[in-house]
């Protein structure tokens, strides 16, 4: 349910359904409160709160640095695209354009 609001809402390609599904659970295992333990899942295996301070919308639009050396003078510096989730080993987005 939630990849497919996440879809929807985002107005995003149906293709890109497994990487709503990856962000989908990703999110929901760093937000829903389990009621036994009172913790959220990803607290129960790691032993520490997550930092969720880096979220966004899924489909935001954004703006990835285009860092190539063949530019030129006046090329664009960024690219034009839209967060479609998070890397699993560091503070990173996947972004498709």
């Amino acid at each position: 349910e939630a990849a497919r609001t996440m879809l929807i809402f985002s107005r995003a390609p149906l293709f890109l359904w497994a990487e709503a599904m990856a962000t989908a659970c990703f999110t929901q295992n760093r937000s829903i409160i389990h009621r036994r333990f009172n913790k959220t899942p990803y607290e129960l295996i790691n032993g520490r709160k997550p930092d969720i301070s880096f979220l966004h919308v899924f489909g935001a639009l954004c703006y990835p640095k285009n860092d190539r050396e063949d530019i030129g003078k006046l090329g664009a510096k960024g690219d034009i695209g839209f967060l479609i989730g998070y890397s699993a080993d560091s503070c990173a987005y996947r972004i498709y354009n």
